[in-house]
């Protein structure tokens, strides 16, 4: 038995030698394609967002504006300020604020946010300025702010004017102060709006259904409208009614004794010209001198080319009749009394009225030539048509002959701090934004520089269309045809013409293949017997 069970006890040790040789032959094999398969797979699937990319919505935006968050500390002369003044005018704007029930919505930035720091204000009477302070970091987040791509702003005051003047036409008061015509329209308004915005188209109604551009400076000033019973009262010179006009608002002190107060209600829809700027371009007043007293002082020496100046300025300002004491101060476009040094008027298209500004620069407060430190908390308050821009602002200084001088030397640069309330944290909203997709490597940026031809030769660089004029022959009396191209252009048009080095095209995506285990052949030995 023995002896028969040998060849099959070998048959079998032969059978399974086999098997294991064939399974570690295909081991390594086997590791190498899983191994390879696991470093095609990516370990996280990237996103894939489709183009074009849904518009996202930024945390906090002003038109052509730029911000940064800053620290309260990193603001210089805010601990130093008073903040119990900017306070008290901060609460006079609240106001209307707070005593909207159902504020309408606000496309601006900060919209109706202003709301809840203005409730809180109202029911809190404060007298101390460490208090007051508190109160503006409690509620507020500051941001530094300026025009894209520009650090610093730029600041301009004005004043309420006191001129001299009478309720009917002499010898001495002859310039006649006008209210807001029954024939001028603007679109989008009516004649009971309580104050016709600084911007947009006016007209005149002639008829039923025709409208045409209203009177400019000059008409007016020539009696376009004289003997309609629009007349306020009368002023001596129309320097006088210009610098009120600029103002927007005026004291008037009638040769009675009395003094009626002026406020602006209307314009006659030109675009304001500053009478200064053309003083500087005909170089009869140097830029570094240019100030209000330089230009009344050049009209009165000239009065006859004044009247050619004052005529370049086609704008035309109407007032209303205000009921306000000698004590009183003018009222601004939010409705709201000024406060001398703490109320600005700002670009209304982009601020709220109530807005705090916190504005530091050196400017000529005590003279000319001095750089005042001026580092102060203001209070959004008034518009002005001139105002235009994120970090542009008018700084009130008051009524009067000194106000006038402080005002009237102030075209400068300054530095813009928006305060905003915290429910519009937009370093809180901004950690919501996506993160943007991958930028291409530095390397292939530098390799393949992308620029575009110069604008004045996109349409050199465009080939001739070809039509059926084209082709066909020309007359026998025909001219010979006009080259499109001078010689001396060839150069530039051959520039723009060339073509831009393309960019690579983006790798092929390989896909995992299967990898075959290698086939071996095994041998088979014949045991003899």
């Amino acid at each position: 038995m023995a002896l028969e069970a040998r060849p099959e006890t070998r048959r079998l040790a032969r059978l399974a030698f086999g098997v294991i040789a064939l399974a570690c032959s295909l081991a390594p094999v086997d590791a190498l394609a899983a191994r390879h398969a696991r470093s095609q797979k990516p370990s996280h699937p990237p996103s894939v967002r489709h183009l074009p990319y849904p518009p996202l919505e930024l945390p906090f935006q002003i038109s052509g504006g730029q911000y940064a968050p800053v620290a309260w500390s990193g603001i210089a002369g805010w601990s130093e300020d008073d903040h119990l003044a900017a306070y008290k005018a901060f609460r006079v704007s609240c106001r209307p604020i707070s005593a909207q029930r159902t504020p309408p919505a606000d496309p601006k930035a900060l919209g109706t946010s202003l709301r809840d720091p203005c409730l809180v204000a109202r029911g809190l009477e404060l007298s101390d300025g460490l208090k007051a302070k508190a109160f503006f970091e409690d509620h507020f987040l500051p941001l530094r702010i300026s025009r894209l791509g520009e650090g610093e702003g730029f600041v301009t005051g004005y004043y309420e004017p006191i001129v001299d003047g009478s309720r009917t036409e002499n010898e001495v008061y002859k310039v006649p102060v006008y209210r807001r015509p029954s024939n001028l329209f603007v679109r989008g308004t009516t004649q009971s709006s309580a104050g016709l915005p600084n911007k947009g188209q006016v007209f005149r109604k002639i008829g039923r259904r025709k409208l045409v551009p209203y009177y400019d400076r000059a008409e007016i000033e020539d009696g376009a409208i004289e003997g309609r019973g629009l007349e306020i009262c009368f002023l001596k010179e129309q320097t006088d009614l210009l610098f009120s006009q600029i103002q927007g608002s005026a004291r008037v002190s009638l040769d009675d004794g009395s003094t009626v107060r002026i406020n602006y209600d209307a314009h006659n829809g030109y675009p304001y010209t500053a009478v200064g700027r053309i003083l500087i371009e005909r170089n009869i007043i140097p830029k570094d001198q240019m100030s209000m007293q330089k230009i009344r002082e050049w009209m009165e020496q000239n009065p006859n080319e004044a009247d050619e100046l004052r005529r370049q300025n086609k704008s035309y300002v109407f007032f209303r009749e205000v009921q306000l004491s000698d004590k009183d101060e003018a009222v601004g476009a939010q409705g709201v009394p000024l406060t001398p040094g703490r109320s600005i008027a700002v670009d209304k298209s982009l601020h709220v009225y109530g807005t705090p500004f916190f504005i530091e620069g050196e400017l000529p407060i005590e003279t000319e030539q001095s750089k005042t430190p001026f580092r102060r908390l203001m209070i959004a308050q008034d518009t002005g048509s001139a105002i235009v821009g994120p970090a542009r602002a008018d700084l009130y200084f008051g009524a009067g002959l000194d106000a006038g001088k402080v005002a009237g030397r102030l075209r400068h640069n300054a530095r813009f701090v928006i305060l905003v309330p915290k429910s519009l944290d937009p370093v809180a909203r901004g950690r919501k934004m996506p993160v943007p997709d991958q930028r291409p490597s530095e390397t292939i940026a530098k390799l393949f520089p992308q620029t575009d031809p110069p604008k004045d030769q996109k349409n050199a660089a465009k080939p001739p269309e070809v039509t059926a004029a084209t082709t066909a022959r020309p007359a026998a009396h025909a001219a010979p045809p006009t080259p499109a191209v001078a010689p001396s252009q060839i150069p530039a048009v051959q520039a723009a013409v060339t073509k831009p080095v393309p960019l690579p095209e983006p790798r092929p995506k390989l896909e995992a293949a299967s990898v075959k285990p290698h086939q071996r052949h095994l041998r088979r030995y014949r045991h003899r017997r």
